[in-house]
Parts: structure tokens; sequence; C-alpha cells
């Protein structure tokens, strides 16, 4: 009896990252905060939104939702860990401002209503409404893309296609 083996080979995963928000794309190293800049929370990207509504970049489920409102963290399909985290020093605001639509556990597509905020406010009251999106699990990830987006459009333009292990 003839019997072939075969290697088994891994499957790569891939993921292509939506925008969360309308704005301005900028590179992650440009975020006036080092714990982002510098990449210590997870590669990424950030927007400096032009209104107040952030979607899902990808689908997935919700793993997080901090109680301020401020940051929602998701887990994609392919197990990729999302960080969105609207604007700089936010998390001072507890709360005010923002308002979200959803809660740990539910499953969420792209470009669904996540959370809505008050950016003029935002404006006023924290460091920075730059809002950064990070790959939290870094070690799940081979290799990113990002795409050269001038100006985001929510729920639309992709950002990064990202290969995981």
């Amino acid at each position: 009896m003839f019997t072939k083996l075969f290697a088994k080979k891994e499957l790569k995963k891939e993921e292509t990252l939506f925008a969360p928000l309308n704005g301005k794309a900028v590179d992650i190293e440009q975020v006036p905060d080092p714990t982002f800049s510098q990449k210590l929370m997870g590669e990424g990207i950030a927007i400096e939104p032009v209104d107040g509504e952030v979607v899902s970049p990808v689908n997935g489920e919700i793993i997080q939702f901090f109680h301020t409102k401020h940051a929602i963290g998701i887990r994609s399909e392919t197990g990729l860990e999302i960080l969105i985290h609207i604007g700089l020093e936010t998390v001072m605001l507890n709360g005010e401002g923002f308002t979200g639509y959803v809660q740990v556990g539910d499953k969420v597509k792209v470009g669904d209503r996540l959370i809505t905020f008050d950016l003029e406010f935002i404006k006023e009251k924290a460091a920075s409404s730059i809002t950064p999106i990070v790959i939290t699990n870094m070690d799940t990830v081979q290799s990113i893309e990002k795409y050269p987006v001038a100006h985001a459009k929510a729920g639309t333009d992709p950002l990064m296609h990202i290969i995981t292990k």
C-alpha cells in the first residue's frame, strides 16, 4: 500500500483594517504621546477626526470597553486585537462627551457604529483629538502593509493589510 506524507502547512490569515473614523490619517510615530508613537502598545496608525463617530474597522467582537468610553477593544474574526483610543488624555473626562452603542461580547461588522463623541468638547478639554488605532497582540502578526490614505472615510477606506502567523 502506497502512503503519501504531506508536510503540515500553516495557513496564514489575512485581515484588512478599515478606517474607524473620518479624518486625516497620520503615522503612529507622529502621535504626541510616547505610549503610541514608540509603539509600546503595538503597531498602528492614527486619525485626526473631522467628526465624532467611531465605527468598527473589522468584523469581530467587542472584548473591552472602558467605562470612560474613551477607548474600545475589538478582536477580529482572524484573532487580531485592535484598540481604538479616542484622543489623548481623554480618560480624565470620565465619559463626559462620549456615548457608547455596544458592550463587551457584542458581535460587530465593518462600519457598525461603536461610539459617538463631541469632537469640539474633546478638542477643548483633552490634550488632543488624534485617535490611535493599534494592534495590541503583535506577537500574532507576521507583516503589516499600510495603505497610503490622506483623508480616511470611516468603514470604507482600508488603512492596513495584516497577515498573521
